[in-house]
């Protein structure tokens, strides 16, 4: 907390009609915040308030703002207040869970957590139980849990395995989930609201908080949290009080500006300017405080950590590397001298997005674009974190492109327009390995489980057959696997509770639990045992002795591969291989994409208000010359005719996954008239269809190829929808059960773990094609992969726009990056600039 005063020297206490001399009836933390001559925000009052009513809700406010006290602070009231009433000389009993998505963040927590905690309630306990709390440590939890408990989502369901968690957990009073809208949109959301719903089992009157920074659905965002009317229940026979959305608004500045490439140049494609943008962030890195240096991908992480060195070798030993891939003991290095002050900068992934404070942290410098609003604004929120310093984001383009995109999201964030987030809806997965976990924590029975699971958002409308099946699939693995005793997991006693009886079925479970799924990692160790990191198996499979590739800031030379361990040692070689990490494209926002349409229908009328703007002009000129410039009021498509046959750009703007569905059905489409052969390449801004033979556009032209008509089945048919599913499947097959990862020290191979939901999944097409898993595949595929609500919107979008149709003589500036997208798959980056500049030699004659 800070001093905080109004305009007319009031305090804040003052404000809401409360003394600034505190009376004899304030609460412990408002006598907690005077002994160190502060007030409490209003936002905070107003949390304490709506907790001392018995009521849940959710925090809504901007990073660094004072969210951990607002509901710690209000819980520490609660807790005190029934200390007082039933006084106990011994610690009290586990009285909070404090739920954080990350171990870092865990670690975090409990350090803000422990100043309040001491200084009010001495004789409570608090703990840390993540994935890498050490066993005695976890003894000593088993034996007795901490007053306050700060976990993870996969810890939190590990504790509800227990034989006796309704016990050792009846005394919670309250959840907090940290950093809500980085869980509600996936599993681990889901994950955490089935958790939620068996607490309320254990403690009917169990308090619920989240807390968030960047939401665009709050309200919404409220209500995946809090417990739903079960399938059975009346909303009256589980009313109590309205849970209760607090916003947060602090007066805190947020600076978001760009640097400016000195020549961004009339064409574009993506990381054209990277190199070019070294020196000037290493001067900024030099003029500048503590600096965060955020990437979107660990393999550009590592890139422009390598670059900076290279270009200013004085920054060696006060720059330092963050991504998930390293080991934790070199990640909780960076960290703590992060938070000492002795690192000038830090070049991280999101490894370092959500809330880990780094006070001396002054500003953040993003390398290419965020993609996102919500994104752009947690990442700014790592700097000047405390109430009263000013946030300040710079982005860095790695294309020109970018800087329309550097404008338009600082317009989009200083106008609030942030991304809504949604939690899944029903997966059966979670459902099924949730079941488990029920069974080994003392059982369960049928219909009271059913009425449980549909208290939680996911589920409140799951049918009583969907439960039946996925309660059939745990007992004898649905009507293929019947005959194997490994998936029979769960049995009904003669009392009709289910339980797991087999201690192998309930050791691989409580190995497996989670809905992380990522791909198979392999250990990076120098020969003298010292480990670095970990690296995705596939890149190491092709790695051969010899080859030299870039981890961790260091060039190093692979050995050998033995026991799931990459042994390496330092290369004195410079030049090598960059690993290359899944996950990496990031979609452009719906919320970033209309924001990048208005600027550039502004720039059509000759409008270049930002710096950006203005030094993205001559490309955009560029564009007005060799084609037109688009607008959200019209859709503009390309044609364009070279020795590799007809070319065909589309621009909706629509993202790179919506982009990846949309040219998959027109290809499709167009090839029903006459059979084509098409070439295709996507990115956030538009698509391109590529064929040796000219072929019929007329159907685009007047849009009928737009017709919403038979959309299911056209995606379905336009891709391989069989593979999607099959890939989809992968996941669900292991956060159900299916496919067991190995044990610790004997992991499965990623071959392996393929192989093995592939059989699943060609069993189950040939003896179940009922199974709900299959149709939960698809649903995943359409929903998740390519958006498929998105993609009909745009459909519909797209059907009302007129069309834009331009032949070009050569490529304008916005085709050149899809050109060069499909070039890059086949051609060395000395072969792909040589390509290009080739295409651009015309157009520069002309100029």
């Amino acid at each position: 907390p800070t001093p905080r005063e109004s305009g007319s020297g009031t305090t804040v206490l003052e404000n809401l009609g409360l003394p600034s001399t505190l009376p004899p009836h304030s609460t412990p933390m408002h006598e907690w915040f005077a002994q160190r001559g502060h007030a409490p925000f209003a936002f905070q009052l107003e949390v304490w308030q709506a907790m001392a009513q018995g009521r849940s809700g959710l925090l809504h406010a901007n990073t660094g703002a004072g969210k951990t006290l607002a509901v710690f602070g209000g819980l520490l009231n609660l807790l005190l207040d029934a200390a007082v009433k039933a006084p106990t000389k011994h610690a009290p009993c586990v009285s909070v869970l404090w739920i954080t998505p990350m171990r870092a963040l865990a670690a975090d927590s409990v350090k803000a957590l422990q100043t309040p905690l001491a200084a009010l309630m001495p004789h409570a306990t608090l703990g840390l139980r993540t994935g890498d709390t050490p066993s005695a440590e976890r003894a000593r939890q088993d034996r007795r849990l901490p007053t306050v408990l700060v976990t993870t989502p996969e810890s939190l369901c590990l504790l509800l395995t227990r034989e006796n968690c309704a016990e050792s957990l009846a005394s919670l009073r309250a959840v907090v989930v940290d950093e809500w809208h980085e869980l509600m949109g996936n599993k681990r959301g889901v994950q955490v609201q089935l958790a939620l719903a068996r607490l309320r089992q254990f403690c009917p009157q169990l308090l619920t908080w989240g807390m968030s920074a960047t939401l665009g659905n709050s309200e919404q965002a409220m209500q995946f949290l809090q417990r739903q009317p079960g399938k059975n229940t009346s909303k009256t026979a589980c009313a109590g009080p309205a849970p209760r959305l607090v916003i947060g608004k602090v007066d805190k500045t947020l600076i978001i500006d760009t640097i400016i490439p000195p020549e961004p140049g009339r064409y574009s494609w993506a990381g054209h300017l990277g190199a070019r943008m070294v020196q000037p962030v290493a001067d900024e890195l030099r003029n500048s405080g503590t600096c965060l240096v955020f990437t979107n991908t660990r393999s550009q992480a590592e890139i422009w950590y390598q670059m900076l060195l290279d270009t200013a070798p004085e920054l060696a030993g006060s720059i330092a590397l963050h991504h998930g891939s390293l080991d934790k003991a070199v990640r909780e290095w960076v960290e703590a001298e992060l938070k000492a002050g002795r690192l000038r900068a830090v070049v991280a992934t999101s490894s370092l997005d959500l809330g880990v404070d780094f006070l001396p942290v002054e500003r953040v410098l993003q390398i290419g674009s965020a993609k996102g609003v919500a994104r752009l604004m947690q990442r700014a929120g790592r700097s000047g974190h405390a109430p009263e310093r000013s946030s300040r984001v710079s982005l860095v383009p790695t294309n020109t492109l970018e800087l329309v995109e550097a404008a338009a999201a600082r317009e989009a964030a200083l106008a609030g327009k942030v991304e809504q987030r949604h939690s899944p809806h029903k997966p059966l997965d979670v459902l099924v390995q949730h079941l488990v976990t029920l069974a080994l924590g003392g059982g369960f029975k049928a219909h009271a489980a059913y009425e449980e699971v549909t208290s939680a958002w996911a589920y409140c409308d799951l049918s009583q057959q969907e439960f039946d099946w996925a309660l059939a699939f745990c007992v004898r693995g649905g009507d293929s696997l019947h005959s194997y005793p490994d998936y029979h997991r769960i049995t009904a006693d003669e009392h009709g509770i289910y339980r797991v009886s087999n201690p192998a079925v309930a050791k691989r479970h409580r190995l497996s639990i989670g809905t992380i799924v990522s791909d198979s990692t392999l250990k990076v160790q120098y020969q003298n045992g010292a480990v670095i990191g970990h690296m995705e198996e596939g890149f190491v499979a092709r790695l051969k002795t010899g080859d030299c590739f870039v981890f961790a800031g260091k060039v190093l030379e692979f050995i050998r591969l033995a026991e799931m361990t990459a042994f390496v040692k330092r290369a004195t070689k410079k030049r090598a291989t960059v690993p290359t990490w899944q996950g990496g494209k990031m979609p452009l926002s719906s919320e970033m994409a209309d924001a990048v349409l208005d600027l550039l229908e502004r720039a059509n009328a000759g409008q270049f208000a930002s710096p950006e703007m203005l030094a993205a002009r001559p490309m955009l000129e560029t564009q007005a010359r060799l084609s037109h410039i688009p607008g959200p009021h019209k859709l503009l498509v390309e044609q364009f005719t070279s020795k590799e046959g007809q070319h065909l750009f589309v621009y909706p703007f629509a993202g790179r996954q919506v982009h990846l569905g949309l040219v998959n059905l027109l290809a499709y489409r167009l090839a029903r008239v006459v059979p084509r052969t098409f070439s295709m390449s996507v990115n956030d801004y538009g698509f391109e269809l590529l064929c040796g033979e000219a072929f019929d556009v007329s159907t685009l032209l007047d849009r009928s190829i737009f017709d919403g008509d038979d959309l299911l089945a056209d995606v379905l048919e336009s891709l391989n929808s069989g593979e999607l599913a099959q890939r989809r499947f992968r996941e669900i097959a292991r956060i159900s059960g299916l496919v067991f990862s190995g044990f610790p020290g004997a992991p499965k191979s990623m071959k392996q773990l393929q192989a093995s939901s592939s059989l699943f999944f060609e069993v189950f097409k040939k003896y179940d094609p009922n199974n709900l898993l299959l149709t939960q595949a698809e649903r995943e595929v359409l929903s998740q992969e390519l958006e498929l609500r998105r993609m009909q919107a745009q459909l519909t979008r797209l059907k009302a726009l007129p069309v834009d149709a331009v032949t070009l003589a050569y490529p304008s500036p916005l085709c050149l990056p899809l050109l060069a997208e499909r070039l890059r798959e086949t051609l060395s980056t000395e072969q792909l600039s040589d390509r290009l500049a080739k295409m651009l030699e015309q157009d520069m004659r002309l100029t």
